[in-house]
């Protein structure tokens, strides 16, 4: 029988035990020298970051507001050199209270109202068809569904463009032989027009990350569910789109901010289209303010009354689903 008794059993019940050893000076020296080198290399690999953040957009979002503040004017009779004055805030009172510019808001809303869910939607389905192994030759198809969103927005444009105009169009020919009267551009069909310009354009590209998100999914928790009794439907909506929720409350955010700068599609079918005026969207009225009435001030006191909408939105979009996944965890 071993005798030999441990320190620890000769401590009597209820004692305090004996605090640690205080860290040697080269240990403290040690640790000092590894959180150093731990910064060092936080900062470097964040600095292309903050360059990036600074240059593109603090500084501009910085020279905006500043302008915002000042207009041009001119001394006396208007013979005189231009000088730029302090105006306060009149440039975002002009802006607010200007139809156009509010008329151009809500042609935006209607715009993301369409275009919104179908994007997210469309892609969102089209990637769950991929995964599930129901589209055959499935590389041939993410290959078909993403070329149009290698073609540039303008080039894009242009081609819907021939597609809509009377005279031209193939389409609306085709329409035309089956006694079909169809205005791509008229007064109630210009925004559907754009959407399908948008959708045609992105919807491959949303649907590429998706899919991605979907090959993430464990395939054990596909397989424990079809031995459950779930077929191929309630698969994919309650289980595969719960688990890819992050991406698509990803794809709804960048989609809800692209949608807001809507620019070159209208500006490119207001070469042929009456309905859609200089300033039909919050950029085409910036872009008419700035480069067509050298109002820099006005363009500038646009440009972050749009910042701060689309900011807004976001924000909203977001504290939505985290709302919407704590009270899940709940």
């Amino acid at each position: 029988m071993n005798t030999t008794t441990t320190a620890h059993s000769r401590v009597p019940a209820g004692a305090p035990h004996a605090a640690p050893p205080a860290p040697s000076a080269s240990g403290l020296r040690a640790r000092r020298a590894a959180g150093r080198r731990q910064l060092t290399a936080a900062g470097v690999l964040m600095t292309p970051f903050f360059a990036l953040l600074v240059t593109v957009f603090l500084i501009p979002v910085g020279t905006a507001v500043y302008l915002s503040f000042f207009s041009d004017d001119q001394p006396g009779l208007g013979f005189g050199p231009e000088r730029q004055v302090f105006v306060g805030l009149r440039s975002y009172a002009a802006v607010l209270t200007d139809p156009t510019f509010l008329g151009g808001l809500g042609t935006v809303a209607l715009y993301c109202l369409i275009y919104l869910p179908l994007m997210v939607l469309g892609a969102l389905v089209l990637a769950l068809l991929l995964d599930s192994g129901v589209v055959r030759l499935r590389g041939l198809a993410q290959l078909g569904l993403f070329l149009p969103h290698a073609v540039p927005g303008i080039i894009a444009a242009l081609i819907w463009l021939y597609l809509y105009t009377p005279g031209i169009s193939p389409v609306i020919e085709l329409f035309a032989k089956g006694d079909i009267t169809i205005d791509f551009l008229g007064v109630h069909t210009v925004v559907p027009s754009i959407v399908n310009i948008a959708l045609w354009s992105n919807l491959g590209y949303n649907m590429v990350v998706f899919y991605a998100a979907l090959q993430a999914v464990p395939r054990e928790v596909i397989e424990a569910s079809v031995v459950d009794g779930a077929g191929p439907v309630r698969t994919a909506l309650q289980v595969k789109t719960p688990l890819v929720r992050a991406s698509i409350v990803m794809v709804s955010i960048f989609t809800l901010i692209w949608a807001l700068q809507l620019f070159t599609e209208p500006m490119l079918l207001s070469q042929s289209s009456p309905m859609i005026s200089s300033r039909f969207s919050p950029s085409m009225y910036i872009y008419d303010a700035a480069f067509t009435r050298n109002n820099y001030g006005l363009a500038a006191a646009a440009s972050v009354v749009l910042l701060v909408c689309t900011i807004a939105l976001s924000y909203g979009v977001t504290r939505f689903t985290s709302r919407a996944d704590s009270e899940e965890v709940r």
